[in-house]
């Protein structure tokens, strides 16, 4: 393929007024990287990638935020993401949940895990088994008690 002044001058008309490389390529009858390269050699503004010109369009058609109520967010508008410490009766009308940003791994925001873990942390982080009672822990009925606890 020869870049002719014609193609030359097509391809920058072209490259001005927006068309994708795809299309200018179709045109001009060369595939798209032809058009690239071209483009790149003559010196013609660089465009943004269309993959982030589609995530960009994208974040515009974000839905919008979850309505929140006065006092908080109703069960079908949270999401993940979002606090959900409870408040209110559950069978009333005026029950409803946090909704602020949760911590990483949490699923309450800082302020309720506050309230919902000892030191912030998940309750068996702050007492490792080792430390915990249960039914192989404790007094086991003495020295000399075998596992039934009659003396030997």
């Amino acid at each position: 393929m020869s870049w002719t002044p014609e193609k030359i001058e097509l391809l920058t008309s072209l490259w001005n007024q927006g068309w994708t490389t795809a299309r200018i390529g179709e045109e001009l009858g060369v595939g798209k990287n032809a058009v690239v390269g071209k483009a790149h050699r003559l010196g013609l503004p660089k465009r943004p990638s269309p993959i982030q010109r589609r995530a960009d369009e994208a974040e515009q058609k974000k839905a919008p935020a979850p309505k929140q109520q006065s006092k908080g967010i109703t069960i079908y508008d949270l999401g993940p993401g979002m606090c959900r410490w409870p408040f209110g009766d559950p069978d009333g009308d005026d029950f409803y949940f946090c909704g602020k940003k949760n911590i990483p791994t949490k699923p309450y925001c800082a302020e309720h895990c506050a309230q919902a873990y000892l030191n912030g942390k998940n309750p068996r982080e702050d007492n490792p088994p080792h430390q915990q009672g249960g039914p192989n822990k404790g007094h086991h009925g003495g020295p000399n008690r075998g596992s039934h606890g009659a003396k030997r």
